[in-house]
């Protein structure tokens, strides 16, 4: 099911929103965030909803709702579905007026809720890509933008063209940056566990800061810095963590099987467990 809040009402379906001449869809000016209704718990949806509103500044638009606004409507759209429903958030802001440059002020915002049950605790297999994450001065780095998920396709398309799930993507000098749809975290061959640090290729997940701080809590220290692509072929745990699966086990990196480690499912319960105190 798919219900969407756009121009002061509810619709289920894949409700219409653009015209052939808006600015957004032959010029890209689009952000959107993702957050999650898990059972009716809400985690984390705030700062989601503030890095909507931020992204959309970093591409010259002006989302037309506040926090205070899209959370109330978030919760009335949680409201129609079943109690126990899994579901995906996603506000999206995206302009219809400006030739080149969007015009802020005629930005246009959408709330689309749907059914996304939260994965198993799986594994996913992963490879290196060919392709990079763009430096800060190439694209919008700063923004969830929606022009920035053509190079997430080609990764995967690449990666799902070699028979994997997944890719790990560097950023321009040649280090870790992410996977292609979330952030990435190995334990090493010493044991340390490790997150690329933030260099402004890549997006501070707002999971990945929540599972930095719940290891933390739990006496786990997850180091910051950077990371070289060989150390994903010693590394004894790679993990991933993101809205859609919150925290899954990358359980073969290229020709090498790995094992859905402790501190993964450490974090994945310790996630769990903070979801259901929102």
């Amino acid at each position: 099911m798919y219900l969407t809040y756009y121009n002061g009402q509810w619709a289920e379906g894949n409700t219409p929103l653009f015209g052939a001449m808006d600015h957004s869809v032959w010029l890209g000016s689009s952000v959107f965030d993702g957050a999650r209704a898990l059972r009716g718990h809400l985690p984390d949806l705030r700062p989601h909803l503030e890095r909507v509103i931020a992204s959309a500044e970093k591409l010259g638009l002006e989302c037309p709702l506040n926090v205070d606004e899209m959370e109330a409507l978030v919760r009335e759209g949680v409201a129609r579905f079943p109690a126990d429903a899994e579901l995906y958030i996603r506000p999206l802001v995206f302009a219809s007026e400006g030739f080149l440059i969007p015009t802020p002020e005629a930005a246009a915002f959408a709330l689309t809720l749907f059914d996304a049950p939260l994965p198993p605790f799986a594994g996913f297999s992963a490879c290196l890509s060919a392709l990079r994450r763009p430096e800060p001065t190439m694209a919008p780095t700063d923004a969830k933008a929606s022009a920035l998920y053509a190079n997430t396709a080609r990764a995967l398309r690449e990666a799902k063209a070699r028979g994997f799930d997944n890719a790990v993507l560097l950023d321009a000098a040649g280090n870790v940056a992410e996977f292609a749809t979330s952030n990435l975290f190995l334990v090493t061959a010493d044991g340390d566990v490790v997150t690329p640090a933030l260099n402004g290729t890549f997006l501070a997940g707002i999971t990945r800061a929540r599972v930095i701080g719940l290891l933390g809590e739990a006496g786990v220290k997850v180091v910051e810095r950077t990371v070289k692509p060989e150390e994903l072929d010693t590394a004894r745990e790679i993990f991933n963590t993101g809205n859609y699966g919150k925290v899954a086990p990358c359980t073969r990196y290229e020709a090498r099987e790995l094992p859905a480690g402790p501190i993964a499912k450490q974090a994945r319960e310790l996630y769990l467990a903070f979801t259901e105190t929102t």
